[in-house]
């Protein structure tokens, strides 16, 4: 195989540089798997979601709810909550108050190493 060159991203902007096939140890994607490359990320807001239990009912039966209605969840008492960012799970706690205020302490934080999946453009 020969050691083609491929153009770089912003071809005709006066850069001269071009990426060997061989040389992939240096490339972009690697720089950007790098914990201090991602500060340009670090101010997009995530959406938090605790979820502490759910209920699958009828339609017939969530209208015959009302004020003092009481839904009882999948979850036991005492097992950690999920908590989702994004709607993707990434970690578990407990419930805790603060003050006037509900609150989760982490017990366990979900870390998967899979590379992420290619968009279908």
């Amino acid at each position: 195989m020969t050691d083609a060159s491929i153009p770089p991203p912003h071809a005709g902007s006066g850069r001269d540089q071009t990426l060997q096939s061989g040389d992939l140890s240096e490339s972009p994607l690697t720089a950007l798997r790098s914990a201090d490359s991602l500060g340009f990320v670090m101010d997009v807001p995530v959406e938090l979601c605790v979820e502490i239990g759910r209920r699958v009912m009828r339609l017939g039966e969530l209208l015959k709810l009302g004020p003092g209605s009481v839904l009882e969840l999948d979850k036991l008492n005492g097992e950690p909550l999920d908590i989702y960012a994004n709607r993707k799970l990434v970690a578990r706690g407990e419930a805790v108050v603060i003050g006037e205020r509900y609150g989760v302490r982490l017990s366990e934080v979900l870390v998967v190493d899979e590379p992420p999946k290619p968009r279908r453009t």
